[in-house]
């Protein structure tokens, strides 16, 4: 399977037109593979992303940001744990923001995901991230009262200033040698359901689910409204949006992959190569070693 062919129709460059509902979150391209070639196909896209992650720490030049956001259950866990399973934990950092806190609130609405950007030559996984601000936020107006701005800044055009910004401070941070990677976990309502009952019948599973997964459907049209608008206002060139259909976790799994090894080689990574001196010394060394 070649996965480069996987990218292309859900990334979203130029957001300007974009309708979420031209995306089936059902979709697989019409492949039909039975689980064992899922699996095969996913582990070739693992294997390659792990050659990629070691070349991208040596080299010592980029970083890349991975942010994922999505509807409770859509698989963003199970995504970032299949796609990432090869990569060296030395290179790779992932970071779960769940509800802010005290100080959080008392900062800027970046600052707390800005304080957790990767270093370069390595990947940082945002599990949510300063979207929610322009999601859950917008959703929930009470949540913006909370974060006690001034209240001349909070006005009819607040989200548009929001997005603005955003766009802003992702092409400073593409400028500076961070690369970003955007993927909204597209579930439909009927599937998300569907996991959400079972984990409620597998014991198991009961620790993942929250009363308030349930009142969240209640917002479901609000969601998708927000979701389109900032998609359609963030899906740049710069930092793309990916949107990936959810309903079918082998699927979701393998466009992630095939978006991140795409991203990475992009970057035309390679490991450094050593000074005409170095090879003296590296020769020396390995004479030194043999006549031990």
């Amino acid at each position: 399977m070649n996965l480069a062919k996987l990218v292309k129709p859900y990334r979203i460059s130029d957001g300007k037109a974009f309708n979420l509902k031209a995306f089936n979150p059902d979709d697989t391209l019409g492949l039909d593979i039975d689980a064992r070639e899922a699996k095969a196909s996913l582990k070739k896209g693992v294997e390659r992303l792990s050659k990629l992650q070691e070349m991208l720490y040596a080299q010592d030049r980029w970083a890349v940001l991975v942010i994922f956001q999505a509807m409770d259950a859509a698989g963003k866990d199970s995504a970032i744990k299949h796609v990432m399973s090869g990569i060296n934990p030395q290179g790779c950092e992932v970071v779960s923001f769940k509800q802010p806190s005290g100080q959080d609130l008392d900062h800027d609405f970046m600052w707390r995901c800005l304080s957790r950007l990767p270093e370069r030559g390595r990947i940082g996984i945002f599990n949510r991230s300063y979207y929610e601000e322009a999601l859950v936020v917008r959703v929930h107006p009470e949540l913006l009262a909370r974060e006690q701005l001034p209240d001349a800044l909070v006005g009819k055009n607040i989200w548009q200033q929001r997005f603005e910004d955003i766009n802003a401070i992702e092409r400073y941070l593409m400028r500076n040698g961070i690369v970003i990677c955007k993927f909204f976990l597209n579930v439909s309502k009927k599937e998300q359901k569907k996991r959400f009952i079972d984990r409620l019948d597998d014991p198991t599973k009961n620790w993942k689910f929250s009363p308030s997964d349930v009142s969240e459907r209640q917002h479901w049209k609000e969601y998708m409204r927000a979701y389109e608008e900032m998609i359609r206002a963030t899906g740049t060139p710069e930092a793309p949006w990916h949107v990936v259909p959810a309903d079918h976790k082998w699927f979701t799994r393998l466009v992630v992959a095939a978006s991140i090894v795409d991203k990475l080689e992009s970057l035309n990574l390679a490991y450094p190569k050593v000074a005409p001196d170095m090879h003296k010394q590296l020769k020396a060394a390995r004479q030194a070693l043999e006549n031990e």
